[in-house]
């Protein structure tokens, strides 16, 4: 693994290495707006499989691409005009464009339903480099599935074995990156554009607990819902953070406590999945909005008008795709955003938490 920390000096040794490692099927960590990438061809299947191997536990996902610009987009997506108008108006920048994939990519890169995201990234080295690759590179963060965003190479080579380190080939060190926010995935393959993955719901004034186990995440949930009143209005539990962070664990907790017998299973593909519960409550509803794709349509289709009247226990998991349906029924509701990080231990959560923040 070479590394090479950026200067004014060296930028042309830099694209020169980068190009040198996409050419011949490596891996290459590079710096971006919003955090480290790890980038391969996108239409190398050996590549792509090096960088499976790299990530691992991915489950199926896709991976997003970087392109140069618009005109390369539309070699490998079909641009409808929502998407266009996305390009035209808010690209480069840290925002995901979903469209319909034209298959010129590795199977794996794009979705199940032959969807692919598309980058821009804000930052000229890396549009340079995919320029004079003539073609898209992956645009995943450098770290392992479900491990923290990479700010630094600190950051990857502290959350990374010693095997995985050596399947990178390059990386190109541009220091500390600010901490911004991931970036907002659009779906545009619908009438209108559909948020699929906002940045971060900022809490404000929120209380933070720092997690070390599973079981500290379920009492959290346990001492909430024993300090939250009961009244006519539901309790909503709109939890945010990465895959594996402690959302469905933090719901098996609330279960515990409120003596649901069944076993708690994520509801990701059936939406939502419901209990009983013994009075002052009603029941228990779990919701995952992690496969919907025309949230207000899938909303009405579930029902939850009717979950919000009497005393029921909501919990929804991606909450931020929801945020602004939760607006809307605010005054309807007990509201508890909760936002759960990784932190450097791989045991270790920062769970955030504040009632009423939207």
């Amino acid at each position: 693994m070479k590394t090479i920390k950026l200067s004014k000096n060296n930028k042309k040794e830099v694209v020169d290495r980068a190009l040198n490692v996409l050419k011949s099927g490596g891996l290459l960590v590079y710096p971006t707006e919003t955090c480290y990438g790890i980038g391969a061809d996108a239409t190398n299947q050996k590549a792509v499989n090096k960088l499976l191997r790299y990530k691992s536990k991915r489950h199926g996902k896709a991976i997003s691409v970087a392109v140069s610009d618009q005109k390369m987009a539309k070699v490998y997506v079909e641009l409808s005009k929502t998407a266009k108008n996305i390009y035209d108006n808010y690209l480069p920048g840290p925002i995901t464009v979903v469209s319909r994939g034209k298959h010129k990519v590795v199977r794996e890169v794009e979705a199940d339903d032959g969807t692919l995201g598309i980058r821009i990234p804000d930052y000229d080295l890396i549009i340079e480099i995919i320029k004079k690759f003539g073609k898209p590179i992956t645009a995943t963060s450098a770290n392992m599935s479900y491990r923290k965003t990479p700010y630094s190479i600190k950051d990857i080579l502290e959350n990374t074995s010693k095997k995985q380190q050596e399947l990178i080939d390059f990386v190109i060190d541009a220091g500390e990156l600010p901490k911004n926010e991931p970036s907002t995935v659009i779906n545009t393959t619908l009438n209108e554009a559909r948020i699929l993955r906002e940045g971060d719901v900022n809490l404000k004034t929120p209380k933070i607990l720092i997690s070390h186990s599973e079981n500290e995440t379920k009492n959290l949930a346990r001492e909430l819902i024993r300090k939250m009143k009961v009244g006519k209005k539901p309790i909503l539990f709109a939890l945010q953070g990465e895959l594996g962070t402690g959302k469905t664990r933090f719901v098996k907790g609330l279960a515990k406590e409120l003596e649901v017998e069944e076993t708690i299973l994520s509801p990701t593909f059936v939406l939502v999945r419901e209990y009983n519960l013994k009075p002052p409550f009603n029941k228990l509803f779990h919701i995952d909005t992690y496969r919907m794709f025309k949230v207000d349509e899938e909303f009405e289709g579930i029902d939850f008008e009717e979950m919000i009247n009497g005393p029921n226990i909501i919990t929804i998991e991606w909450a931020e795709k929801v945020s602004n349906l939760l607006r809307k029924y605010k005054e309807s509701l007990n509201l508890v955003w909760i936002k759960f990080q990784y932190l450097d231990d791989e045991n270790e959560r920062k769970i955030q938490y504040s009632k009423d923040i939207l």
